[in-house]
């Protein structure tokens, strides 16, 4: 016997079809004798519905009140799924964030989860039962409802299975695992067995959708073992492989990875923008006067480079902010020229970032010079450059993504993992 968290996605959960074929996945685990909780997503597209209502209602609308609205789309599926289930003859039974005492911050739309007092929910698995709860929201400390931000049923899910000791937490979604890189860009992408936490947490960060970023994030802190793998799988297939699972993605501790790859995997992002101040001038504390208003702005800023000129008096500074920041990181910088003195100011959205990720990068040399000169006999220039123990990540332009995906995922033989 085991006890485990089953998170499904809104594809998973998108009508009653689906629901059912989600239910009998849980349904095996239950005639397997495991202890199972359930967390769900909205159907598919019911969260877009009820945030364009709340701002058909008001654009400037109450946060709070957006919660309570948005949050819905979860208690939907979970109460048809704990149907579905009792008339399957599970014995199962619906849950929303409040009622498992969830406790979040007061960060509305965006909260960050504080506490889970897991009580109820041990003695109901204890006796049986299945707890389908209902992910992506919490509760205040006003009690009010909170929702953690798009994609936070993942978060749920790991913070429930911390709660309870879980022995793993498996992630239902429309993909059998996580990949070396993404498959439409690179057919002969292979989907990897193992991942490291800290692999996959520079994967979800740098591009790769199939984990939100602070679910690896909880799962790393607390060592929750996580498992990705499809919800469309024959539930009534017999069940192989790690974790009595068939295929799919483990991430876990790195000590659990017996031969760890050089390289791991290819991530990109185009959600990227450049911004450029030329000649500023050089003096302590400029930095802190262009970095610190943006990051009062809620502007997350990312790849940071800086140029000191040849008399030491100027120097040019590059970063990169999200595409949907930069049209108001353009204009901030615009106001601080009162404060600040530069000379010029230039952007563009037309960039993109790639990385290569592995923890095998720690101990071997000449990781970095291998994808330069890849990129570079490829005609692809590099803007800026980031790295860290297991990271490398350039800018370049847009239109070259897709190649410099396809040669960095061949100069690392990744089509042969």
């Amino acid at each position: 016997m085991a006890r485990l968290v089953m998170k499904f996605g809104g594809t998973s959960v998108a009508d009653l079809e689906r629901i059912g074929n989600v239910a009998r996945h849980v349904a095996r685990e239950v005639r397997a004798g495991n202890e199972v909780a359930v967390v769900v997503s909205a159907m598919a597209g019911e969260t877009d519905k009820l945030v364009q209502l709340c701002r058909a209602a008001s654009v400037l609308h109450d946060a709070r009140e957006y919660d309570t609205v948005v949050s819905a789309g979860e208690q939907v599926s979970a109460g048809l799924l704990a149907i579905v289930l009792q008339g399957m003859g599970v014995n199962a039974r619906s849950w929303l964030g409040w009622q498992i005492a969830v406790s979040t911050d007061s960060a509305h739309g965006a909260a960050r989860i504080t506490d889970i007092r897991p009580d109820i929910l041990l003695e109901r698995l204890g006796q049986g039962q299945v707890a389908i709860i209902a992910g992506f929201q919490g509760l205040a400390p006003d009690n009010r409802i909170t929702t953690l931000g798009r994609g936070g049923s993942d978060t749920s899910a790991v913070a429930v299975a911390a709660a309870i000791g879980a022995e793993r937490c498996d992630i239902y979604t429309d993909v059998d695992g996580v990949y070396t890189t993404d498959p439409r860009i690179v057919p002969q992408a292979q989907r990897l067995a193992k991942v490291a936490f800290e692999e996959m947490l520079e994967m979800a960060s740098l591009g790769s959708k199939v984990l939100q970023v602070r679910s690896v994030e909880l799962a790393m802190v607390h060592g929750v073992r996580t498992f990705v793998r499809s919800s469309f799988d024959d539930p009534e297939a017999p069940q192989t492989g790690e974790g009595n699972q068939t295929v799919g993605t483990l991430i876990c501790d790195e000590d659990e990875i017996v031969e760890k790859q050089l390289v791991t995997g290819i991530a990109y992002s185009k959600d990227e923008a450049k911004i450029t101040l030329r000649r500023v001038e050089d003096k302590p504390g400029v930095a802190a006067a262009i970095f610190g208003p943006l990051a009062d702005s809620g502007i997350n800023v990312d790849m940071i480079v800086q140029n000191i000129s040849e008399d030491g008096r100027a120097t040019d500074i590059t970063f990169t902010v999200t595409t949907a920041d930069f049209e108001r990181a353009m204009a901030l910088i615009d106001e601080l020229k009162s404060e600040v003195a530069m000379e010029s100011v230039s952007g563009s959205s037309d960039v993109a970032k790639v990385s290569v990720i592995g923890i095998g990068m720690r101990s071997h040399a000449g990781v970095a010079s291998q994808a330069f000169q890849a990129l570079a006999s490829r005609g692809i220039n590099i803007q800026l450059i980031t790295t860290s123990e297991i990271k490398i990540s350039v800018l370049i332009d847009a239109a070259y993504t897709e190649l410099a995906v396809r040669t960095l995922h061949s100069i690392y033989e990744l089509d042969k993992t």
